[in-house]
């Protein structure tokens, strides 16, 4: 399915449902052969949670983790878009009401962004559960 993305990864800790593993999230370029030449290539080691009802995983057990393309969409446009259409329109709206002052309206519109960050930290718990990753045994 092209629908899926998969990263090979390594079970960290199993806490009863919760399972974390570590991936190494690599740029484009690190699977070049003049990697070692350059540098532009880059690799980033992260921590992934992930859930599962009846978790028979070790720790150090080679893993599978996949995510779809439409959540890691929608995480996209959560940490971006919305907070881009709210800059914008606040932008918009501030320099109407400050008559072209264009500094204090970009300081309105940058403040204007705080409360959409703060609103998807609260919801951490809840994003959480909407961008889940599942685990599968590497063959």
């Amino acid at each position: 399915m092209a629908d899926i993305i998969k990263h090979r990864g390594i079970v960290e800790k199993v806490d009863g449902s919760h399972i974390v593993v570590r991936i190494v999230q690599t740029s484009a370029c690190s699977s070049c052969s003049a990697k070692g030449l350059c540098n532009a290539s880059e690799s980033k080691e992260k921590q992934i949670d992930v859930y599962e009802a009846n978790p028979s995983y070790q720790i150090g057990e080679e893993v599978m983790v996949c995510g779809t393309t439409s959540m890691g969409m929608r995480a996209v446009l959560l940490a971006f878009g919305v907070p881009l259409l709210i800059l914008v329109m606040a932008l918009g709206v501030s320099m109407k009401l400050t008559g072209e002052d264009a500094l204090l309206s970009s300081g309105i519109a940058l403040v204007s962004v705080v409360p959409c960050y703060i609103g998807i930290y609260f919801c951490k718990d809840k994003l959480n559960r909407t961008f889940s990753f599942t685990i599968e045994k590497k063959q």
